[in-house]
């Protein structure tokens, strides 16, 4: 297992809770994960076709679809692979913003470029906390039993405190540019 693929655990996982098509493993990836874990068509599809060829998931057609769509579902050995992995070490969390990397380097261009950089993250920031906050509100109202609401809530507020310090990081960063 030491050379798992990530996309194949998140895969996994998501399968784990319910049949999916690719389209929308890719749709999950681009809401509910795009805050900590992304991919493309491009990797999902690969991933998907080694699942099913190594017994990890099974696909069937959806014979009610026109469009001839492929359901995925998890197996019983995609459920002990998926199990095995969530006990294994982290093997590495990393931050990753082309902000940062600009601002990095930002002397090349000085204040006014790195301001603007800065304030377009401020903006994506601004425009995404609210879905977080919307989905704290929503799980923390969720009288569903399941003890999976607590485990998204735990990223969700992952999500929210961090995006918050962004915020506050921003309003320092330009105080710092414009010489206050």
């Amino acid at each position: 297992m030491a050379n798992e693929k990530k996309i194949d655990c998140v895969i996994l996982g998501l399968l784990s809770h319910e049949e999916l098509t690719g389209y929308e493993i890719k749709k999950r990836m681009d809401t509910t994960l795009k805050y900590f874990w992304s991919a493309s068509y491009g990797s999902i599809y690969p991933a998907l076709n080694d699942l099913v060829n190594r017994g990890l998931a099974t696909k069937r057609e959806d014979v009610e679809s026109k469009r001839k769509k492929l359901i995925y579902t998890i197996t019983e050995d995609g459920q002990s692979y998926l199990k095995k992995w969530l006990t294994l070490p982290i093997e590495k969390d990393e931050l990753r913003y082309e902000t940062l990397l600009k601002l990095f380097f930002g002397n090349e261009k000085g204040e006014k470029q790195a301001i603007i950089h800065i304030e377009a993250f401020e903006k994506k920031i601004k425009n995404e906390l609210p879905y977080l906050l919307n989905a704290k509100t929503i799980l923390s109202n969720s009288q569903n039993d399941d003890s999976t609401h607590k485990y998204y809530l735990l990223t969700v507020e992952f999500g929210i405190k961090t995006y918050q310090t962004y915020l506050e990081w921003c309003q320092e960063a330009k105080k710092i540019l414009m010489g206050g």
